[in-house]
C-alpha cells in the first residue's frame, strides 16, 4: 500500500505541468475556475495513476514478476486511461475555444486547464508510473536483502 502512494503521489505535482503551460499560452491568468480546473485535474491523474498501479499489485499478488507485472498491467490499464483522458478532452474542446463567448468566460479557463493537463498526465501515467514503481520496489527489495544479511 505505502509503494502505491508514493508511486501515484510522487509525480502528482507534475500533472500541474500542463495545465501551466496551457494558462500561460492562452490568458496567462489564474483564476478560480483555473483552479477548480486544477483540483478536477488531481482527480483524474490520482485515480488513473491508482488504477495502473492497482493492476500491478494484483499482477504481483498472482505470483507475476515484477516486471511482467508492469508489462502486463501496463497494456491492461492503456485502454481505460487513454479512453477517459479522450472523452474527457472531447468534451472540454468546444469550451476551450470557445472562451470569448458570452457565459463561457468561466468554463473556458477550467477546460484549458484540464485539457493541458490531461496531455502530460496521460503521459505521466503512461511513462513514468512504471518506471517509478518499478524503482520503488526494486530499492524496497534490495533493503530487505541488506536488512536478512546482517
Amino acid at each position: 500500500m505505502q509503494r502505491r502512494a508514493e508511486s501515484s503521489c510522487s509525480i502528482c505535482p507534475w500533472h500541474l505541468i500542463g495545465g501551466v503551460f496551457a494558462l500561460l499560452l492562452t490568458t496567462g491568468e489564474i483564476s478560480i475556475p483555473a483552479i477548480i480546473g486544477f483540483i478536477s485535474l488531481f482527480g483524474i491523474a490520482t485515480r488513473n495513476g491508482m488504477l495502473l498501479i492497482n493492476r500491478y499489485n494484483q499482477l504481483r499478488e498472482e505470483g507475476h514478476s515484477l516486471r511482467e507485472s508492469i508489462l502486463t498491467g501496463s497494456l491492461d490499464r492503456l485502454n481505460p486511461i487513454l479512453m477517459t483522458a479522450l472523452t474527457s478532452a472531447l468534451a472540454l474542446i468546444p469550451l476551450a475555444l470557445r472562451g470569448d463567448l458570452p457565459g463561457n468566460e468561466i468554463q473556458s479557463p477550467m477546460a484549458k486547464v484540464i485539457l493541458g493537463g490531461l496531455l502530460t498526465s496521460t503521459f505521466l501515467n503512461a511513462f513514468i508510473i512504471p518506471i517509478m514503481y518499478e524503482w520503488l520496489n526494486r530499492r524496497s527489495r534490495t533493503g530487505k536483502e541488506r536488512l536478512r544479511e546482517s
